[in-house]
């Protein structure tokens, strides 16, 4: 009903031609984006996904059911009780649907894929106030366009995932000085680039999951620091020792400050993640993608140590700057149902999102800090593209506002996205009426 008055009320101004006068909306899953609109709006609707939280898994434990208004934290608690779990978010306090119809990165991506592509059904009302099932056999379009496109065809009140058994797993960081940043990369590239064997002698180890490479500078006290979060989602046989991927790589050869590595359920992993996200800061974030070409991870490094003296010199009051490198294969996004994000058509060769994720305390500060950051990843754009190492793709959850994640899924998905937005949204309510994160129109 509230899609319903919403749709007429936007149809009756577009026809006045007095669109600036209607009432536009935002909807709000977990909250986590920081874009404007994206999940608050002032002078318009909030639609609250937060009593959508149901978490049911099927009688036969290989689905569960999942509220768009959940965070990965509940899911992944209530699923553990039955020993169970589904590829999702690895930020606790992440909002299932965001992450969701964004692709979704996970620790079991290496083994099932992208979040997106491990949902075999999806619930939605649609701009004209029905509700419709989308799945491989009803509203096919809609299925495949919802793995990808986030919030441009309708509200998603409930997801229907593939789960599987799940008991626990291998994670945490090593926390090391900055002098190891060379050493860090080094291992970050290797890693990527080599074959990796697991514990039974596979060429592939689809249980290991990052590394996830943190270099941050906090103003406030000076602090510059390396963190590396390692995972792996197969519990090892001996639960003190490294999986044997981990233990032959370079990581396990850096020297640090200390290490957080042990078995944990999921929830203590993701909740690890989430302590490292202070509440109640402004943030902003942005991001790219290249390929595992060492001189272009040094040029991030360097992107990200000029912005260390940008926020010095515009005095940028209390500010946390990091720099994340983390592995994207195209295979991942080849396993599960087909989505709508062309790294399927990428060559095997590994990818690095690239990602900028910076904190600060005062709002007089925002637009320099969108300078700042804006101006880093141009400059990794640049030197990518001199340097041939470049990609299309932007990982839309991770995108600054200014960004357009949608011309980097190639130009037949976005004709396929807008086709689908103009077949079930003809009027255009989600795509101008709902103005917050990024739109097939822009």
């Amino acid at each position: 009903m509230a899609v319903k008055i919403l749709k007429d009320d936007f149809i009756a101004c577009e026809r006045r031609k007095t669109r600036e006068k209607f009432a536009c909306f935002a909807i709000r899953g977990g909250g986590h984006m920081p874009i404007v609109g994206a999940s608050s709006i002032v002078g318009g609707i909030l639609i609250d996904m937060s009593l959508f939280d149901q978490v049911t898994p099927s009688d036969d434990s290989k689905a569960a059911l999942i509220g768009a208004g959940c965070r990965w934290v509940e899911v992944y608690r209530r699923l553990q009780e039955k020993g169970l779990a589904i590829a999702g978010g690895r930020n606790s306090a992440v909002g299932v649907g965001g992450l969701t119809l964004g692709g979704g990165l996970s620790f079991f991506s290496p083994r099932f894929g992208l979040v997106c592509s491990t949902i075999v059904e999806y619930e939605v009302v649609l701009a004209d106030g029905s509700v419709v099932t989308a799945s491989s056999s009803e509203n096919l379009r809609l299925w495949r366009a919802l793995k990808g496109g986030s919030n441009n065809f309708g509200i998603v009140t409930a997801f229907r995932a593939n789960a599987f058994p799940s008991t626990g797993m291998w994670s945490g960081f090593l926390y090391l000085l900055p002098s190891q940043a060379p050493n860090v990369l080094l291992a970050f590239h290797e890693y990527l680039d080599q074959i990796v064997s697991n514990d039974q002698g596979k060429t592939y180890d689809q249980y290991a999951a990052g590394p996830l490479v943190c270099f941050t500078y906090l103003s406030k006290s000076g602090i510059k620091a390396i963190a590396v979060h390692l995972a792996h989602t197969e519990l090892p046989k001996h639960h003190r020792a490294w999986p044997q991927c981990w233990r032959k790589s370079r990581f396990a050869s850096l020297w640090c400050l200390w290490s957080t590595c042990k078995v944990r359920s999921l929830v203590s992993a993701t909740d690890e993640l989430h302590a490292l996200n202070l509440p109640g800061r402004r943030q902003t974030w942005a991001t790219t993608t290249v390929k595992n070409n060492p001189a272009t991870l040094g040029a991030a490094h360097d992107a990200y140590r000029a912005g260390i003296d940008s926020i010095r010199q515009a005095d940028v009051k209390d500010t946390s700057w990091t720099l994340v490198l983390q592995p994207l294969l195209p295979d991942w996004a080849r396993k599960g149902q087909p989505n709508s994000l062309g790294l399927d058509e990428s060559p095997d060769e590994p990818l690095v999102v690239v990602q900028f994720t910076v904190n600060w305390a005062l709002s007089t500060d925002d637009e320099k800090v969108e300078v700042i950051t804006r101006a880093a990843i141009e400059q990794i754009d640049e030197f990518a593209k001199a340097n041939q190492t470049s990609h299309r793709y932007r990982y839309l959850n991770y995108c600054g506002s200014w960004q357009k994640p949608f011309l980097g899924y190639g130009d037949d998905n976005l004709e396929f996205l807008r086709s689908v937005s103009r077949e079930y949204d003809p009027d255009g309510l989600f795509r101008r009426g709902c103005p917050g994160c990024f739109k097939l129109d822009a």
